[in-house]
């Protein structure tokens, strides 16, 4: 089969030619290793193998044999030699590989463990091991998390294979560690430590590798279909769209946004003194700036846009801020690009909200990241989120514009536009004069204790005119707007809890508020008003001759596609009478 340029990551199962046509349309894509060996022309589009980075520095080698004898003759390590004294198998000569790296990425010998303040002290400082590693013995690397790869697809480890030779002599000892032919490798691994490799090794790609028995004995590399092909484009989009500087400019300039981190962080230092930080989406790093300032021991800032990752590590560096690592990664990803113990970290801080709190999906991130690295009882900043609603009158629509456009009336434009605002949710700031009724409670967080499910919700609402509204004989409801909360209570923050409000009551933000409009708007009064309207019970409930004195709303939002949601809004009416009217559910893709 002729090789295809797919993305190795995203693969899906295909077990023959007969169902790789039936299954064009879905764009399914089956590679196997012969597929990805090294080519035998220089126009190969494919080489996999085509360069392993050194242990100690940055340079890369085009096989296993140079990176090893550069080590020896550059950075005083034997490999082979290492690995032979210690008669070290197959995972452990993984193990050794893993365990340099993860000592090198610290500025720390791998043989003494001694560390330094920067890698070229630590390169200066190599020297031939004066450590006796005897067999049978305890070895620093001997811990199956050292199975785990260091480095995302590190072409060593998948270049190495033990020669078995010694063994079958019963010498005992491992001879050689050499690069070979894939078959070989598949031929030379039974099914139960191939099982094996595949769990220890984080199966190097994404969705797995599997074993194919077949003429040819291959391992397939599998596409997972269209599902996870457009959870990684979305995931591309999103995290692309955050390379931005533009947007960055505009977080960094909320100043609500900015000042409730910064005191959260700031101002409750017994909080943050020697702690550490791990920070979720940390962008231009700022908020693992506010941590370092404030006393953390220790930041990790995880970033899954490769050029703000880049960006943050040169900010960090520029204000020397030393306690902070950079990491490009998801948190999902991170335990394959660094070394993380679980259940590690004092402090989880992030700032995931999105329009109208759930947006972008993000928070979804920081509840794997609190159930795997945060310490038991450890702090979640915020830690609490809270949606609230209103409802709006003509103000909040686009109407009042178009009736007046110096002094031609443009009415029937501004009808279209809300027409189309009933489909689309739209983000905007809303003036405080235009909300009519009392704000309410939507719907809480806890974000110690909630879980993912949690995320998608119902919940019913009513909305009553406010006082300052009930002095009008009528009013009409346009619709529903959302905003949020997140607090640093005192639950964590004691010496200075702190609120990031989006209200529309308060001073304006980037998130703005969520306009929910409805198809046709709704009369209300109060009780007063009243007496003064004509009611007739057989009027529609509702109209301006019968309005209602309550507008009940049942809202549900729920996660649809990767990284959007999804919001139902079913209004009923309840006049004064005890009558009520029901009005069709809407849905709002956000």
């Amino acid at each position: 089969m002729a090789s295809e340029a797919i993305d190795p990551k995203i693969t899906v199962d295909r077990e023959s030619e007969g169902e790789e046509e039936e299954e064009e349309e879905e764009e399914e894509v089956e590679e196997s290793w012969d597929d990805w060996r090294a080519g035998e022309g220089e126009d190969d589009e494919w080489a996999p193998v085509a360069s392993v980075v050194c242990l100690f520095c940055t340079e890369q080698f085009d096989s296993s044999e140079l990176l090893f004898d550069h080590c020896r003759l550059e950075h005083c390590f034997d490999f082979y030699g290492v690995v032979k004294n210690s008669g070290l198998d197959f995972y452990g000569s993984l193990k050794l590989v893993n365990y340099i790296r993860s000592q090198v990425s610290q500025n720390k010998c791998w043989s003494c463990d001694q560390a330094f303040k920067c890698d070229q002290d630590m390169l200066n400082h190599l020297h031939v091991t004066n450590t006796c590693f005897k067999k049978d013995t305890k070895f620093p690397w001997d811990n199956d998390f050292y199975l785990k790869p260091y480095l995302e697809d590190d072409s060593l480890l998948h270049s190495l294979s033990m020669d078995d030779e010694d063994d079958e002599n019963g010498n005992g000892d491992v001879a050689d560690v050499k690069l070979v032919d894939r078959k070989e490798f598949i031929n030379q691994v039974n099914v139960p430590n191939l099982e094996k490799l595949e769990d220890q090794f984080g199966k190097f790609m994404e969705n797995g590798v599997s074993e194919e028995k077949g003429e040819e004995n291959n391992l397939k590399v599998v596409r997972h279909g269209a599902a996870a092909r457009e959870r990684k484009e979305v995931d591309e989009d999103y995290f692309g769209s955050y390379s931005s500087f533009g947007i960055h400019r505009e977080m960094l300039g909320d100043k609500v946004r900015m000042d409730a981190y910064r005191n959260a962080l700031l101002n409750n230092r017994s909080l943050l003194n020697g702690a550490v930080v791990l920070d979720v989406g940390c962008g231009t790093g700022i908020l693992s700036l506010f941590a370092a300032q404030a006393g953390a021991s220790k930041v990790v800032s995880v970033e899954a846009s490769k050029k703000m990752a880049t960006v943050a590590t040169q900010i960090a560096k520029d204000n020397g801020a030393e306690v902070i690592t950079v990491v490009h990664s998801m948190v999902e990803d991170i335990e394959k690009k660094m070394q993380i113990e679980p259940k590690s970290f004092d402090i989880l801080v992030s700032e995931w909200m999105g329009y109208c709190l759930l947006y972008e999906s993000m928070l979804s991130s920081v509840l794997y990241a609190r159930d795997h690295y945060l310490k038991p009882g450890g702090a979640i900043l915020p830690d609490t989120a809270t949606i609230f609603g209103a409802g709006f009158g003509k103000g909040g629509t686009s109407m009042p514009f178009w009736e007046d456009v110096y002094g031609f009336n443009m009415s029937s434009v501004g009808k279209e536009l809300v027409q189309d605002a009933a489909l689309i949710p739209i983000v905007d700031t809303i003036d405080p004069l235009d909300i009519i009724t009392d704000s309410v409670v939507l719907h809480s967080f806890d974000l110690v204790t909630m879980q993912q499910d949690d995320m998608d919700f119902t919940s019913t609402i009513e909305l009553h005119l406010k006082p300052s509204q009930m002095m009008d004989h009528l009013n009409w409801c346009h619709g529903l707007v959302l905003w949020f909360d997140t607090d640093f209570t005192a639950r964590f923050c004691k010496e200075n809890p702190t609120i990031l409000s989006t209200s529309p009551f308060g001073p304006k933000t980037h998130w703005a508020q969520t306009i929910l409009t409805l198809r046709e708007p709704i009369a209300m009064c109060s009780e007063n008003g009243r007496s003064v309207i004509s009611t007739l019970t057989s009027k529609e409930i509702g109209t301006e001759k019968c309005p209602v004195a309550t507008v009940r709303i049942r809202v549900s939002i729920a996660r649809a596609s990767h990284r959007s949601i999804v919001v139902s809004l079913e209004a009923t009416g309840l006049g004064f009478d005890g009558k009520k009217k029901n009005w069709p559910v809407q849905i709002f893709n956000l």
